[in-house]
């Protein structure tokens, strides 16, 4: 009886240093996901002032646009933790947005080589950023889907594991996406 009560307590304990374990990887391929992202949104924020400088000379009476993209490259690069780094993400990409669209009243800069170049670059950083957040919230995803079944939820919170937010489009950005492009010929 005593061996038999030994080898279900052997049992369990196995049973929790796995789960432990593999949670920890888990948090870990988390964390890993966002630091792709934070190089990506780090490579972003270098282009922004470039960009800023190219479009000055032209939008000299959008002052308030530019200001706001510089306000929240600024947000972006002193942001700590992966949460408050989401957040300032989202208010810088609705205030690269709303630069991009302002820019398209103004066909001299949309003819200016640099400002053009420069608009690829963050284009083609933009699809980056997307497929790095893709991955960050399928390894977020993997986490909350182990953290909060069972019978693993029953002890997960005690280990200090809690469900992890995604990286999800803000209200700026949701709004933008579902207005429809002007485009003008």
């Amino acid at each position: 009886m005593l061996l038999i009560l030994l080898g279900i307590v052997a049992a369990l304990l196995i049973y929790l240093v796995s789960l432990y374990n593999r949670i920890i990887r888990m948090r870990n391929n988390r964390e890993n996901a966002f630091s792709d992202i934070d190089v990506q949104l780090r490579q972003r924020a270098d282009l922004i002032p470039q960009l800023v400088e190219a479009v000055k000379g032209y939008m000299s009476h959008e002052r308030e646009v530019l200001e706001n993209v510089t306000k929240a490259r600024t947000a972006a690069m002193s942001a700590g933790n992966i949460n408050d780094k989401i957040a300032a993400d989202g208010q810088l990409s609705g205030a690269i947005g709303r630069l991009m669209i302002a820019s398209e009243a103004y066909p001299d800069l949309k003819a200016n080589s640099n400002f053009v170049h420069l608009q690829q670059e963050i284009g083609d950083m933009e699809n980056k950023l997307a497929a790095a957040r893709r991955f960050f919230n399928n390894a977020t995803k993997e986490l909350n889907n182990s953290v909060e079944t069972f019978p693993a939820n029953l002890f997960a919170a005690s280990f200090g594991f809690q469900r992890e937010p995604l990286f999800e489009l803000n209200l700026t950005q949701r709004q933008t996406m579902e207005d429809a492009p002007k485009l003008g010929f």
